[in-house]
């Protein structure tokens, strides 16, 4: 059944309060895959240092006094601030800042007793969505390295999908957790915007990052949130909302739930192995208890239009004295995109500020009606790195992802399927604003009979060893 780290953070935990294990054994077990993997699929940029005695006992009672991630390792983002470790943001502008405070989320973390393992892979400024970085080489997907890992929390994705770090944290602008997610089979959380304070975190867009999880299972994905949601009065951007209880109901299922499943032209655009693994999933839900109803919704795709366009300026405008300075310090991709930012007509701005209230107001009806809509994640499984262009990428790999940053609401994805080649597919669930425990539960709901919760990627096992998990397809 592989090695320690590809245990759940729940297993885990209780695994060391039980005294299977001790935290210095599952910190041990991810660094030797990291070892073994990262050579191959470069997924950290920077790696921590082993922890000291001291640290490992301050762990231990961590774990007896009941933190909640004690002894856990975590990837972290490399956009994320972390005290006396590197911080990139995969950028040339930033290959040697080294931090002396620690990004609110990650003090979190810290305190809830997680080990931060590494800093992981993104695409460069975290402004695409294929992590083939030119500065530090690009990130590759585990289930085949000849593809992307998606991105931009790229690393974040492959880490946890490869039992590198038994859960990860990333950021989401315009997809960016959901669509690795996708593409690497895991599970990835949008919390609504405003949920998790972003202080400390180098920004894409002011208006659209999120910041969110990676995880096995949602299950993990409900503790991480738990850690990391929470007003900052510190955060201009965050949002004195209650705190959810994300893991009391996470069982109690969806029964009688009314559940929307995209449909129409928007949604055909997809592949059509991904439409047919979601409609399937739509199934399962239905079996499950929920009402299932069938909703056109292409109204979203000037959504997806509208928040590409304000993320691209709003990045022109955090960027804009390094695009003045040393323009040629970025890469092709990423420079031209800051250009296109820079160079946008005020008014088609202004057009896509009004399209962002439009589709908030469209959604916050629409999810007075259902509890959730179902969408794909991307319309199309991992491309190769050698293929299309990363702008090219970026338009259809965030068609589903992106309106929901638009709109700041809460999404995730979880595998269903794989395609023809082996590859991972996810079902995309989004919910009404500040509803991330319902949104949650219905995802549990999926997982708990779906048989797509626990797989891996071949030849992923502890050193190496070959190992695939999954239902049939």
């Amino acid at each position: 059944m592989g090695g320690l780290n590809f245990l759940s953070v729940k297993e885990g935990l209780k695994k060391m309060r039980t005294g299977a294990l001790a935290p210095p054994d599952l910190q041990v077990a991810c660094r030797q895959q990291i070892e073994c993997l990262n050579p191959r699929l470069n997924a950290f940029i920077t790696i921590a240092e082993v922890p000291r005695t001291a640290e490992i006992q301050a762990e231990e009672l961590g774990l007896a006094s009941g933190n909640t991630l004690a002894g856990i390792p975590i990837a972290v983002k490399d956009l994320f601030d972390t005290a006396n470790l590197r911080t990139t943001a995969g950028s040339r502008f930033f290959q040697d800042n080294i931090p002396t405070t620690d990004a609110a989320v990650v003090a979190k973390l810290k305190r809830a007793g997680a080990f931060i393992i590494g800093k992981t892979n993104t695409h460069e400024i975290a402004l695409g969505v294929t992590s083939v970085n030119p500065h530090f080489g690009p990130c590759r997907n585990p289930w085949d390295p000849a593809r992307i890992s998606g991105g931009s929390s790229g690393g974040s994705a492959v880490a946890v999908a490869s039992g590198m770090a038994l859960a990860a944290v990333g950021t989401d602008t315009g997809g960016s957790v959901r669509i690795p997610a996708s593409l690497c089979g895991v599970v990835g959380l949008k919390p609504t915007y405003g949920r998790v304070s972003l202080r400390g975190v180098l920004p894409l867009s002011w208006n659209l990052d999120h910041a969110g999880p990676l995880t096995r299972n949602v299950g993990d994905a409900a503790l991480m949130l738990q850690v990391m949601a929470g007003f900052d009065p510190d955060d201009s951007y965050s949002v004195d909302a209650p705190v959810g209880e994300y893991q009391a109901q996470l069982e109690d299922g969806i029964s009688g739930w009314r559940v929307a499943l995209g449909v129409g032209e928007y949604v055909e655009q997809a592949d059509t192995e991904v439409r047919r693994a979601v409609e399937r999933a739509a199934d399962v839900l239905a079996t499950a208890g929920a009402e299932v109803q069938a909703v056109e919704c292409s109204f979203l795709h000037q959504g997806a239009l509208a928040n590409g366009l304000v993320t691209q300026a709003d990045a022109a405008a955090v960027h804009r004295l390094r695009l003045i300075e040393h323009p040629d310090w970025f890469g092709d991709d990423v420079r031209h995109r800051l250009e296109a930012g820079r160079d946008l007509p005020a008014a088609d701005y202004i057009l896509a500020r009004h399209t962002q209230a439009d589709i908030k107001r469209r959604l916050a009806s629409f999810f007075e009606t259902f509890a959730i809509l179902l969408l794909p994640t991307t319309p199309n499984t991992a491309p190769v790195i050698e293929g299309d262009d990363s702008v090219a990428q970026a338009r259809r790999l965030t068609r589903f992802t992106a309106p929901f940053n638009l709109a700041g609401l809460p999404a995730v994805s979880i595998p269903c399927g794989t395609d023809g080649r082996g590859l991972p597919i996810g079902l995309q669930m989004i919910a009404g604003a500040w509803h991330e425990a319902g949104l949650l539960r219905a995802a549990r709901a999926y997982e708990n009979v779906s048989g797509w919760m626990g797989w891996q990627p071949p030849g992923m096992g502890q050193a190496g060893t070959p190992r695939i998990v999954g239902p049939e397809r």
